[in-house]
């Protein structure tokens, strides 16, 4: 009898905590990784921890995210971020050379659908087959 309550014991405890761990994991929308295939651009963010790397760009330490160009070492780099509500968050961003930066925000849509507004400042910009391409003001991304 003891070690039937022993086993129901461990097994309510690790259920519970399987259920919190999956709770919180649902309750994160600004953990993720987005993309944006037309434009091939993509989120890293972690607006919680604010512990992402920028890869090869590691000068920056640790921050709240940033936005890449797929194969291209470019980024905007998300240097603050304040969370709006439980799906939406502001960020301010500069551009990995310093001279561009803007406000936008970050919008989770449904659960993989997110939309960047630019609000002010800069437009961003990306290179693309040697010259730089506007974003729009809103774009969306999909979670990966």
């Amino acid at each position: 009898m003891r070690q039937t309550l022993k086993i129901f014991i461990l097994t309510s405890w690790l259920s519970a905590f399987s259920a919190a761990g999956f709770a919180q994991q649902q309750d994160t929308p600004f953990r993720a990784y987005l993309i944006n295939n037309l434009y091939n651009v993509y989120l890293r963010i972690n607006f919680y921890d604010n512990n992402i790397v920028v890869p090869g760009q590691e000068l920056y330490g640790k921050l709240p995210g940033y936005l890449g160009k797929v194969n291209n070492s470019f980024c905007w780099v998300i240097v603050s971020s304040k969370l709006i509500s439980d799906k939406e968050a502001e960020i301010q961003m500069i551009n990995d050379f310093g001279s561009d930066d803007l406000t936008a925000t970050l919008t989770q849509l449904n659960d993989s659908v997110y939309q960047l507004k630019q609000v002010k400042g800069n437009v961003i910009k990306v290179p693309n087959k040697g010259k730089w391409q506007k974003l729009p003001k809103i774009l969306e991304f999909k979670k990966k």
